[in-house]
């Protein structure tokens, strides 16, 4: 979807023209490097290209070191791809796409005073009305390229934070990323230069709308304690929601995973329900809850959550706390994983990272690997054989495959509510009671004697509790 841009002589709508930049540091695995040596991926390609440029800038060095961590768990062409899935859901069109190798980040410019000079060639020959570093940029580094580049300068962080503002539907995701993207400009405001001299419609400039170079830190700070008292009563709300819920033993289970791996279309499948589906990532930013009814008759609720990512700004998991504390409330987490990525074993580190944010990582896990449908005839049947013997279980979101697997795979981990077996003997006349057993349990077996109904089932021990007068017997079932 075109991103509106205001101009000076009126508004005009199209897609934002936008230059990458990645760069490929030297910590990498000499396998990764050799897949991205010499790259420089680009639509449009400079004709002097100065690959591996290590000059550094002249300009006010930074008395800060870049915050620049090597991608260890990416090789260089991987994240490239990553970043491409984030512009094309921030609506940006690619124009060209620059990666550098270097031993160590420039500290005042990130990439080195050469390459700052192409990327300014690059930028003006393409028209490009931003330049996208697939790294966080320090304030210094920022303004420094801001003055040498003719266009805005984005960081990963702010390309995150507007594919957010532009997903926020809730008033609850809208101060939640509004409280992010204050944070994260507060100590940039000396940084932000051109970006900040006017008011903006592009790629980093929608959300809290403070966008003028004379905006200060205290009407800046005065907002996000404000964002910080509405959000402490959102999370009031959804306390004494989750304490009403607790009041009936209706355990929660909820999906996370890295972003598009198809938590919301295994959620759609589970329940029934039509949330937004796509392939552009963080399409989900408000959780949704739905009850669904396992095999045993007992009843969950199934939250879908927002989805994590690589280098996941620490402002935006800090200021959706009050979301995630649906996964922090759940019973179970239902991991999805995209059996299809190449890189599904670094994705699953990057989301057990998060949950360690969120102290996470002790809860009862289920690895669900999704989009089976996309695997090839003998890496399906592989998957399949060692999906079982180690605790996963292979799905297919989109057509159904695998959902009574994991339907029983949740089963088996709730300990809330256990499933009971028990005998029960029921007069006929009790219709209710009967109905409420057909309506709850699983009726293994029947029988008549005279005026009694005698059952064998199974099914949740609150509803069992309710009916310990018509009961023989019961034990402890033990499910799959």
């Amino acid at each position: 979807m075109a991103l509106e841009q205001t101009r000076a002589g009126g508004l005009a709508d199209r897609a934002e023209r936008a230059v990458l930049v990645e760069i490929d540091l030297a910590s990498r695995s000499l396998s990764s490097r050799t897949a991205a040596a010499g790259a420089r991926l680009a639509v449009v390609r400079p004709d002097e290209a100065r690959l591996g440029e290590e000059a550094t800038h002249p300009l006010d060095a930074a008395p800060e070191s870049a915050q620049l961590s090597p991608s260890t768990e990416l090789d260089a062409d991987e994240s490239l791809a990553e970043f491409r899935e984030l512009v094309a859901s921030a609506g940006g069109i690619i124009v060209a796409e620059i990666m550098q190798r270097r031993q160590r980040p420039d500290p005042a410019t990130l990439i080195g005073a050469g390459k700052v000079e192409e990327i300014a060639g690059v930028a003006a020959s393409t028209e490009a009305d931003l330049v996208l570093f697939d790294h966080d940029l320090t304030p210094t580094q920022l303004r420094n390229l801001e003055a040498a580049l003719p266009c805005r300068v984005l960081d990963r962080t702010q390309l995150i934070l507007d594919i957010f503002a532009r997903h926020a539907r809730t008033r609850e995701g809208q101060l939640q990323v509004e409280l992010a993207q204050l944070d994260y400009m507060l100590p940039r405001l000396a940084g932000k230069g051109k970006a900040m001299s006017q008011l903006g419609g592009g790629i980093g400039t929608r959300g809290p709308g403070e966008t003028k170079l004379e905006t200060d830190r205290r009407q800046i700070k005065r907002r996000i304690d404000h964002l910080k008292l509405e959000l402490d009563s959102v999370r009031r709300v959804r306390k004494q929601q989750r304490q009403r819920r607790e009041s009936v033993p209706v355990p929660t289970v909820a999906l996370v995973g890295y972003t598009n791996a198809g938590k919301s279309t295994l959620f759609n499948r589970l329940t029934g329900s039509q949330v937004l589906q796509s392939a552009r990532m963080f399409a989900t930013l408000d959780p949704k809850l739905r009850a669904i009814e396992l095999p045993s008759r007992r009843k969950i609720l199934l939250s879908d959550t927002v989805g994590f990512i690589r280098n996941l700004p620490h402002t935006l998991v800090t200021s959706f706390r009050a979301t995630l504390e649906e996964v922090a409330q759940a019973e179970v987490l239902l991991h999805i994983r995209d059996a299809s990525s190449t890189y599904g074993e670094e994705q699953k580190t990057q989301v057990e990272r998060v949950l360690g944010e969120l102290d996470c990582l002790a809860k009862p896990r289920i690895e669900v690997l999704n989009k089976i449908d996309l695997l090839g005839e003998p890496e399906r049947e592989g998957l399949l054989e060692r999906a079982s013997p180690a605790g996963e279980v292979a799905v297919s979101a989109r057509t159904g495959e695998g959902m009574d697997a994991l339907l029983e795979a949740i089963d088996r981990a709730l300990h809330t509510d256990p499933v009971l077996s028990a005998e029960l003997r029921v007069p006929q006349q009790e219709g209710a009671v009967l109905a409420a057993i057909e309506a709850g349990m699983v009726v293994h077996s029947r029988r008549y004697e005279g005026n009694l109904v005698l059952l064998t089932v199974s099914g949740p021990a609150s509803l069992l509790g309710r009916l310990r007068s018509y009961r023989l017997r019961d034990e402890s079932l033990p499910l799959g």
